[in-house]
């Protein structure tokens, strides 16, 4: 048995998820970083490593603020697994683009690791992804736009 329970994990990554849709919403990414503990670990493997809650905080206002970053406003989980044992939550998160115009659907994932710490606290976050298929998307994304505001000015 892990020393928290499964239930007070699941609430915790619901609350963390809750936190990144409302701080893609707002911009505010406050909500978000309030999930980790001060002394938390970042891994981002295009970014680095970020240590500790305010490093996490800053990192990630500076970066999801700036456009086309900006344009990612929801998260949502496919799947998750719950490492009681550990105390980890292992999933993959959508990364999704803002609708471009026309109703459709832009968006690439990433595995995220985290592991609990209690109190509803993250103590570690690592995201796994493929860079070159996240430009892929922006890229597709930014076209799409483009072309919709064309014709949209044509009309």
């Amino acid at each position: 048995m892990g020393t928290f329970s499964r239930q007070e994990i699941i609430e915790a990554f619901e609350h963390y998820q809750g936190a990144a849709f409302q701080a893609g919403q707002s911009q505010d990414w406050s909500c978000w970083s309030d999930c980790f503990t001060e002394d938390a670990v970042y891994v981002e493997h295009l970014y680095g490593r970020f240590e500790g809650r305010a490093a996490i905080h800053e990192w990630i206002q500076s970066t999801m603020t700036i456009w086309p970053n900006s344009a990612f406003t929801s998260f949502p989980i496919e799947w998750y697994v719950v490492d009681e044992q550990r105390g980890w939550v292992i999933c993959q998160v959508w990364n999704r683009l803002e609708d471009p115009g026309d109703g459709s659907i832009h968006q690439e994932y990433n595995i995220t690791v985290l592991h609990y710490a209690g109190n509803g606290k993250w103590s570690y976050e690592e995201d796994v992804y493929n860079p070159a298929k996240f430009g892929e998307v922006v890229g597709a994304w930014i076209a799409l736009r483009k072309e919709l505001a064309a014709n949209k000015e044509a009309n």
